[in-house]
Formats: structure tokens, C-alpha cells, sequence
């Protein structure tokens, strides 16, 4: 197995900006650290589950790959639109109130129809561990080690947001339409 090239793979995979890192962004910026550690945990525990569900099952899946792929790029892109208008539509003059981005479900299901995740998810295991080990523990310590990547990812991203609030505070709206539009740039170039 190329480690390093394992390793290279999940660090740009993951600390590159894609919808959970734009979300947790936001959800510094509008509900801050606390909600967005939240959010992130549900997203950690996702993409391992996504991990694990990726390394059991990859031959039945291939099999359905194209039909899975088009059903998770409808339902992404439609679900990545409405968050990009939630956080375009964001009063940037009133507290924030009880808002559903910033949760543990939030997070969790966001995983499931992000289709950067679900790409990824789905080749990282077959691509870099299986052909190499096959075994139970090599795989599962694999999924773990990738699932930690992933969540140091997440945290980056909440750790910038915490740095920069005042920043983005100042300049909310204009924050918050940049990250609307990159959200929607990222349902958009998934079809392309």
C-alpha cells in the first residue's frame, strides 16, 4: 500500500472546501463554536459510518454504483441548494435563534447526500486498502485512521471560523451570500 499516497488523498479530500466545510463555516459564523462542534460531530460520525459501510459492502455496491451515484446527486444537489438559500437568507441583523443547521443530525445526514463524501467514501477504501489487505482489522483500522483525518478536517474548519468570527462577523451578508454562491458552485459542478 503507497501511504503516502493514501495520505495525500484523505488530506486534500478533506481540508479542501466542499459543502460540510462550507456549512461548518457558517455555522461558526452564524451559531458559533459550540453549535459548530456539534454539527461536526454528527458529520465525523457519518463519514465513518459512510467508511465502514464502504469497506463491507463495495462489491454489491459497484454493482449499483450508477444507479446510487444519480440517486445521491439528485438528492445532494437539491438538499445543497436549500442550504445554500438558508444561509443566503440568514438575518444578519438579529441573533441567531434556535436554528436545525448547527446540530448532530444536521451534520449526520448532511454526510449522506454530500456527494464529495459519498465519492470519496466509496473509493478510498477499494482504491488504497483493499487491494493490498483484505483482512478485517487492516480494513477497519484503516476506516478509523480515515475517519480521524476527516475529523481534523471538520475541526480545522471550525478553528478557522472561531479565529476569523470578528472578521466575518463584520462583514456577515457579504459572508454569508460568498458561501451561499460557493455551495451552489459545488451542486453545480457536481454535474459537470
Amino acid at each position: 500500500m503507497n501511504l503516502t499516497s493514501l495520505l495525500i488523498y484523505c488530506f486534500i479530500v478533506t481540508f479542501t472546501p466542499g459543502p460540510t466545510n462550507i456549512v461548518i463555516l457558517s455555522t461558526v459564523n452564524n451559531l458559533g463554536t459550540k453549535k459548530a462542534m456539534e454539527y461536526t460531530y454528527g458529520a465525523t460520525v457519518a463519514f465513518g459510518l459512510l467508511l465502514a459501510v464502504s469497506a463491507m459492502l463495495n462489491t454489491m455496491l459497484l454493482t449499483f454504483l450508477p444507479k446510487i451515484l444519480l440517486v445521491m446527486q439528485i438528492i445532494g444537489t437539491i438538499y445543497m441548494f436549500y442550504l445554500a438559500y438558508q444561509i443566503y437568507k440568514m438575518d444578519t441583523s438579529a441573533s441567531p435563534t434556535v436554528n436545525q443547521a448547527g446540530t448532530f443530525a444536521s451534520g449526520f445526514f448532511m454526510q449522506f447526500v454530500n456527494p464529495k463524501v459519498i465519492l470519496f467514501t466509496m473509493t478510498v477504501i477499494p482504491s488504497y486498502v483493499l487491494p493490498f489487505d483484505t483482512s478485517m482489522p487492516a480494513v477497519a483500522l484503516s476506516a478509523f485512521a480515515i475517519t480521524l483525518i476527516g475529523f481534523f478536517a471538520f475541526v480545522t474548519w471550525v478553528l478557522f471560523g472561531t479565529i476569523f468570527k470578528q472578521f466575518l462577523q463584520a462583514h456577515k451578508k457579504i459572508v454569508n451570500v460568498i458561501m451561499a454562491l460557493f455551495l451552489g458552485f459545488a451542486a453545480i459542478v457536481m454535474w459537470m
